[in-house]
């Protein structure tokens, strides 16, 4: 059986397209596992799953595989790979294979779960159901164990009047108008309602990102529309936020107006903001592996699902932004090939001393 090189799959993956379908990167995956002794499964949701070893503890390696644009082409200079889906999150991926190879558990188990839409709709981790002790999310933390993120929700506020002639203003009920108190409800939501700053992800914040209103120039708008983006501290969930925040707004817009916030349609739940203790046992593994200092991650990730049942911690090699502006998700995407390797040795000390 030959010896698994997670620098040379590491290569392979991010010379493999998933920005618009993972089929082939997925087919990449299951052919890797099966070269090197392990039967992967494909659920209906199009997870890859392959497990070794039983019982417990069991510790779940996850990450994704698709990618999102801009494209940038694959070019290695050095101990440099760049290319998209380098960072994010294609070394974690390489790491975290190797690990799960690598290890030969006692009596526990590890299990690789790798989801295939995280960037849009995260219906396959939504999907997951592997009764684990510990999760290890591979995202760009640059090494460090990230042990709580934000989370990221997304909600419409439809404001809905009464159209009238512009020249008889007094008429009908603008709601281009009203949304001068709607933005004013933004800016003073937290503060009044919102949660506590949270000690190391910071406050939370509420965004306005998208407006919409009217149809004609010479015509009272009846109905005008504001999107919002918030990033989310815990303790606050998905239920409490909207709730809170439509009778904020509420209580700031002239009654005459309808005022209706609604969460964006997914079939999913939104990725909330979790929070690790650091004195969790896969905390500890990592860290006395050579894991970096317990830290916030800075973008929303599927591991807002696993929290919620066991310790979750997000790691892997590259980062999200560097000293020059951001990496993931960008023209400059990249990642250090010692790093991947690096991470694969900290992934596999840890979960071997866990299993």
């Amino acid at each position: 059986m030959p010896e698994f090189d997670p620098l040379a799959f590491h290569e392979a993956a991010v010379q493999t397209p998933s920005h618009e379908d993972v089929t082939e990167m997925r087919n990449l995956l299951c052919e890797t596992l099966r070269e090197h002794g392990q039967e992967p499964a494909v659920d209906d949701a199009g997870n890859v799953l392959a497990s070794r070893g039983s019982g417990h503890p069991h510790v779940v390696l996850n990450t994704h595989i698709d990618t999102v644009p801009p494209h940038v082409e694959f070019a290695r200079e050095g101990d440099v790979v760049h290319g998209r889906g380098s960072c994010d999150a294609k070394g974690p991926l390489a790491a975290l294979l190797a690990a799960f190879l690598a290890v030969e558990p006692g009596e526990g188990r590890v299990t690789l779960a790798i989801t295939p839409d995280e960037e849009t709709d995260s219906n396959g981790a939504h999907a997951l159901d592997v009764d684990a002790d510990a999760y290890v999310v591979g995202e760009p933390t640059d090494l460090a164990a990230c042990t709580s993120a934000r989370g990221r929700f997304q909600g419409t506020v439809e404001l809905t009047g009464v159209g009238a002639h512009a020249a008889s203003p007094g008429e009908g009920v603008n709601t281009v108008a009203a949304l001068e108190h709607v933005l004013a409800a933004v800016r003073t939501f937290d503060a009044e309602r919102g949660p506590d700053e949270h000690p190391e992800l910071g406050p939370p914040t509420l965004t306005p990102t998208v407006v919409s209103g009217g149809d004609a120039a010479n015509r009272i708008p009846d109905h005008s529309e504001l999107v919002v983006d918030r990033r989310t501290v815990p303790p606050e969930s998905q239920d409490e936020f909207f709730a809170n925040f439509e009778a904020h707004v509420r209580a700031a817009v002239d009654e005459s107006v309808g005022v209706e916030v609604l969460p964006v349609d997914r079939e999913t739940p939104f990725l909330e903001a979790f929070d690790t203790p650091d004195d969790a046992d896969v905390v500890r593994a990592l860290l006395a592996a050579g894991a970096g200092d317990p830290c916030s991650f800075g973008a929303a990730t599927e591991a807002s699902y696993f929290a919620a049942d066991a310790p979750t911690v997000v790691f892997g090699p590259g980062v999200l932004a560097d000293d020059e502006g951001p990496v993931a998700h960008a023209q400059r995407e990249y990642v250090r090939r010692p790093d991947v390797q690096r991470a694969a040795e900290i992934l596999t000390d840890a979960v071997d001393s866990l299993v």
